[in-house]
């Protein structure tokens, strides 16, 4: 996930304290002397690569170029707005549930790092306005001056914009998003100011939502989630999302389904209530996790290609559509559903890695490909774990295909054994052919990783009558005789009798 501007009105980026530029952020000439441990040496630079944002995809990118291309062939410099480069975004609800110990502990490579290691110029709080492709030029502002950065190829991994509808566009303080490292000190601080908040408000009930959740009903507050579905996690069909609501409620968070919200009050300037058509719900903090798009305004305003998903469009090398020299990666782009066969908008950090890896080598000038994306993902509530893979009922439907779906249960490890929890696993998959579209797994306990034996399967085409021989590990420990994958499939094939 690229870094991006933090959602909070509170925290605005170029008033935080330790916004500087490091102390060789000045363009450095295509040549020139460097130190060495023995003295100086000259050296000529070939071509300058610019990377628009410096979190995953960006820096992967640019590590990946780096390896292949010493900096006598290549000088890389790196503008993010944010105040951090390469980070976990997906840790922020831990570190502020406490289960993280520190803000730093989510941090991959500071820039200092990079500069030391990699000889990548990274530069925090910098801000591409503009892509200028026929002069090939970025514009960036810092500080309010702006200035002029040449490229000869150009990475955009700006990532995604958090969706933030109309009236939460409000300068009342205590409303945030959990986008970046930013906004997740901006939360932190509001927590620990006193008299510290007592009721929270999360809308949306996503993976976000649902994490910050659980996060802040263990800092003690009174959490109620507003979600507009007919169930919490709609990455998941609403059966399954039906025992996400009921592991919820029992950690005492209060789930309103079928809740549009279409205001929010404020008092002495802090947000104080939010409202629905027919509530009102009272809030110390406001958590926005409604979602997020892809973050390409400047990107189509200099000519990139963008699909129906709003998503930048790249080939299998990460090359922008049209564009020479240019790469895109991460969240800002749409990839090849491989089920579907079409593009889709799936942003997810293990997307992001990998396409910045494809990317960088390519930069390089080596050859490497993105074969496409499944949407394999997973989240805990409480300790119920949640996982899926594929196509849900709805995207198999809007994909034309002729499905049936199967539901399972059974436990986690020998049903004797201690530890022992129920599991469902729900398969959808193609009738007539049995090949498997998709799937879903809740449960406690050694749940969620057992997707991962479903997404190889659908990764590759296997039918639900090929997985009933798949030879799965087993010991009453970790698994019954009767692994639930294969429970799972054995009802499918039999439905197909």
């Amino acid at each position: 996930m690229g870094a991006v501007a933090p959602v909070s009105q509170n925290q605005p980026f170029d008033n935080r304290a330790g916004a500087l530029s490091p102390p060789d952020c000045a363009v450095r000439p295509p040549g020139g002397q460097r130190p060495r441990f023995n003295g100086w040496e000259t050296w000529q630079v070939t071509d300058r690569l610019v990377v628009v944002g410096a979190d995953a995809a960006g820096m992967t990118a640019a590590s990946q170029a780096r390896r292949r291309l010493g900096p006598d062939k290549l000088s890389i410099v790196a503008f993010d707005r944010g105040g951090h480069s390469s980070y976990s975004a997906c840790g922020i609800p831990y570190w502020i549930a406490g289960d993280v110990a520190s803000r730093d502990d989510l941090v991959v490579r500071t820039p200092e790092v990079f500069r030391a290691d990699y000889d990548i110029d990274v530069r925090l709080h910098h801000e591409v306005t503009g892509i200028d492709l026929s002069r090939r030029e970025v514009t960036v502002r810092y500080r309010g001056q702006e200035t002029v950065e040449p490229f000869d190829k150009l990475m955009y991994a700006a990532g995604a914009t958090p969706v933030v509808p109309q009236w939460a566009r409000t300068a009342a303080l205590g409303v945030f998003g959990v986008q970046t490292l930013d906004d997740g000190d901006a939360v932190h601080e509001w927590l620990d100011r006193r008299p510290a908040p007592q009721r929270a408000v999360v809308v949306g009930g996503g993976y976000v939502g649902v994490e910050m959740a659980e996060a802040l009903v263990r800092r003690g507050l009174e959490v109620t989630v507003l979600e507009k579905a007919k169930e919490p996690m709609s990455t998941v069909d609403p059966d399954m999302g039906a025992l996400v609501r009921e592991a919820m409620a029992g950690l005492g968070i209060e789930v309103r389904t079928g809740a549009e919200v279409i205001g929010l009050g404020e008092e002495d300037g802090r947000v104080s209530s939010v409202f629905t058509s027919s509530e009102s719900f009272r809030a110390d903090l406001l958590i926005l996790g409604l979602g997020v798009r892809p973050n390409t305004s400047i990107a189509q305003a200099a000519g990139f290609e963008l699909g129906d998903s709003g998503g930048i469009v790249v080939d299998s090398a990460m090359r922008v559509a049209g564009l020479d020299g240019v790469w895109a990666a991460g969240d800002c782009v749409e990839s090849l559903h491989r089920v579907t066969g079409k593009k889709a908008y799936i942003p997810l950090g293990t997307h992001a890695n990998k396409q910045g890896r494809v990317a960088g080598i390519t930069i390089a000038g080596g050859d490497a490909s993105f074969p496409g994306v499944i949407g394999t993902a997973v989240t805990k509530v409480c300790d119920l774990e949640v996982a899926r893979t594929g196509l849900r009922e709805a995207e198999a439907a809007a994909a034309n295909f002729d499905f049936f779906t199967v539901t399972a249960e059974s436990t986690s490890r020998a049903g004797y054994f201690p530890g022992s929890a129920t599991l469902t696993v729900k398969l959808i998959a193609e009738r007539g052919s049995g090949k498997l579209l998709g799937a879903q797994i809740v449960g406690k306990s050694e749940s969620a990783k057992r997707i991962d034996a479903l997404a190889v399967a659908l990764w590759n085409g296997m039918t639900v009558d090929d997985m009933l021989s798949l030879d799965l590990g087993y010991a009453p420990p970790f698994a019954p005789v009767w692994d639930p994958i294969l429970v799972a499939a054995r009802k499918a094939a039999e439905q197909m009798l």
